[in-house]
């Protein structure tokens, strides 16, 4: 290190020591780009019957898909992510209550046609189950690998708090 260089890091030094931190602000995590993982224990539990339906509008606006893992349920929030397990053959599912609904006394859930076909309860029209609500833990989102790390020079300029090209001579 020459001796040019090295005092100017000295005196480069109180500068950065007296610079402040920004506050930077973090973007919300998009919902399609995120993973999540359920915990195994269950945050409640109703069991009753489930039946299946199609051709409807959802009441959370969104476009009704019969193929979708989703579910209507009379008070659980929209998003939330339950384990339907027909109590008859005890295969499990997990789906999306993005709907309201059955509006039938004694039923639990309304699953769409692509659920109760991968539950195997659509031959059936009704079945016996336990809807569990799953308790979301949310990943971090995969790193932005487009924005390229700072060079030295440019580390050097935010320290300094001045020019790049004032800072290297």
């Amino acid at each position: 290190m020459s001796s040019k260089s090295f005092v100017l890091f000295l005196l480069a030094l109180p500068l950065a020591a007296c610079t402040t931190l920004k506050e930077t602000k973090v973007a919300k995590p998009d919902p399609l780009k995120t993973t999540s993982l359920y915990k195994v224990e269950t945050v409640k539990s109703e069991t009753g019957i489930a039946s299946w339906y199609r051709d409807h509008r959802t009441a959370s606006m969104e476009r009704f898909d019969g193929n979708a893992m989703a579910a209507a349920h009379k008070t659980l929030k929209f998003g939330t992510k339950v384990r339907v397990v027909d109590l008859k053959t005890s295969k499990s599912l997990i789906v999306r209550i993005n709907d309201r609904g059955p509006f039938i006394r004694g039923r639990v859930i309304d699953l769409t046609v692509g659920a109760a076909r991968k539950l195997g309860i659509y031959e059936r029209g009704i079945a016996k189950v336990r809807v569990e609500v799953l308790k979301e833990i949310p990943l971090l989102q995969k790193p932005n690998l487009h924005n390229k790390p700072q060079s030295r020079r440019e580390e050097y300029a935010q320290a300094a708090n001045a020019d790049p090209r004032v800072a290297l001579r």
